[in-house]
């Protein structure tokens, strides 16, 4: 029996022009990322509006490009280009128009309102939806990787060095220079060539040290407070009779570290430990705060290399709208300090917020023994003694506390897994704290859309 197969003919041309719509599922991400971006008013993006020049492309299709491209790991500009021709779902996307690169980029670099405007409108449609359930938040952070490499930092100890050496070679060429004219130079060497470049080397590496002593000196200021309010607390504890526990607070030194790093890639990048192996990456700290649904409600990157003093900042550009209906704040130990909790359970005036933060100030296994598997009783009620953080502790011991501090888990966490993992998000593409906290958000806004596309064939009946 002769097998029958396929015919497969790629030479007749087409005689009706194709539909791209019957190319594309009725069920695909790339209608619904369409019909939510045609909500968000054209208002906020930058158009040429005197009509001069070439045509402009929709700036509508343009952040339908950006958010489709990073939602399906496509995050570079030249390969968003690329699948305008080479995917058909772009292809339907971009109405069969194929934006360079170049454009792509400036609109993404040039459209930071828009994309904002972007951030805010997706959860609004998010809550008209009935997606979205902000009741209780978790907010936690990630270490992404910046569009620069730590070899292309220098240390400030390292940096003197450098000037000292380069300093001495520029006086070496100088008195090359000057017996140029005696005698021929037999080598081949090009004094003023070779003086340009040390003179620009000396110049960066300058640079790099006012620039390590000024951020030195700003961090001294921002831990001046701080330290003084230590020192007042433990003054007031010795007026009591009571002895403070723990060692003297230091005043902040603003004398810049040896081992502090400037990167001549990217400046505004820092060397942070990630990963639970304790190596370093030249990088920057994203923050999300998401919901119980893992919506994320607010975003910020943060220069920090730890989350000390994240709580506050990261809360505060939760939206508006959101943040009234927060009734707890879910973190791990890392974002724990007792004047956050303090500014996140009081309102200025000292009348509570309604917000309660759960913040493990223990360490917490990951491992369940049979006792955690068992109904755990009430812990014994605390004494009037007790200090914040063993109140913080006393809370998340609770049987209400343990329940509620389970979401963090299920919410946050998987959040960064499917940015980095499933969307591909691994390193920024654009470089300084400004532009990165932009591709942020865009890369969250890619994020909720294709979470609500989920969510919303869940509640969808079979």
């Amino acid at each position: 029996m002769s097998v029958r197969l396929v015919n497969v003919d790629r030479n007749t041309p087409m005689f009706l022009p194709c539909d791209l719509r019957e190319w594309v599922p009725a069920d695909h991400l790339v209608h619904f990322i369409l019909d939510a971006i045609e909500q968000i008013p054209t208002g906020h993006f930058r158009l040429n509006h005197r009509g001069t020049g070439s045509e402009q492309y929709p700036p509508t299709m343009m952040l339908a490009l950006l958010i489709y491209g990073y939602a399906t790991g496509r995050s570079g500009s030249r390969t968003m280009e690329a699948a305008t021709y080479s995917d058909v779902a772009v292809r339907y996307l971009c109405a069969n128009v194929h934006p360079d690169h170049d454009s792509i980029c400036t609109f993404r670099r040039e459209n930071k309102v828009a994309i904002e405007a972007a951030f805010v409108q997706v959860l609004q449609l998010a809550r008209e939806l009935k997606l979205a359930r902000v009741g209780t938040i978790s907010i936690d952070g990630t270490k992404m990787l910046a569009n620069a490499s730590k070899h292309a930092a220098v240390s400030y100890g390292r940096a003197a060095e450098r000037i000292e050496q380069l300093q001495l070679e520029v006086k070496q060429l100088l008195e090359k220079a000057e017996t140029a004219d005696a005698q021929e130079l037999s080598s081949g060497l090009d004094v003023p060539a070779e003086l340009a470049r040390r003179e620009k080397r000396l110049a960066a590496l300058k640079e790099a040290r006012r620039v390590i002593e000024e951020r030195a000196q700003e961090s001294a200021a921002a831990q001046q407070s701080q330290y003084e309010a230590k020192r007042a607390q433990r003054q007031a504890e010795r007026e009591k009779g009571n002895k403070p526990k723990g060692k003297e607070p230091q005043p902040p030194s603003p004398q810049a570290e040896a081992k502090a790093q400037y990167n001549f890639s990217d400046p505004q990048s820092r060397i942070m430990k990630a990963g639970s192996s304790g190596h370093f990456e030249q990088a920057y700290n994203a923050q999300a705060a998401v919901d119980e649904n893992m919506l994320i409600v607010g975003a910020q990157v943060s220069q920090a290399p730890n989350d000390k003093e994240q709580l506050i900042a990261t809360l505060a550009v939760v939206e508006p709208e959101v943040k009234a209906e927060v009734k707890a704040v879910l973190v791990d130990s890392g974002f724990y300090s007792e004047a956050a909790v303090r500014a996140v359970e009081q309102k200025p005036d000292g009348t509570p917020s309604g917000v309660t933060v759960y913040a493990a100030v223990e360490r917490i296994s990951h491992h369940r023994s049979v006792e955690d598997l068992m109904e755990k009783e009430e812990p014994a009620p605390l004494t009037e003694a007790a200090t914040p953080k063993e109140r913080m502790a006393h809370r998340l011991k609770s049987k209400a506390g343990r329940e509620l501090y389970k979401l963090r888990k299920q919410t946050v966490e998987p959040v960064f897994g499917i940015i980095k993992e499933a969307m591909g998000f691994r390193r920024f593409r654009l470089r300084g704290w400004k532009k990165v906290s932009l591709e942020w958000i865009l890369v969250c806004v890619s994020y909720n859309l294709k979470r609500m596309f989920a969510l919303k064939n869940l509640a969808m009946p079979n």
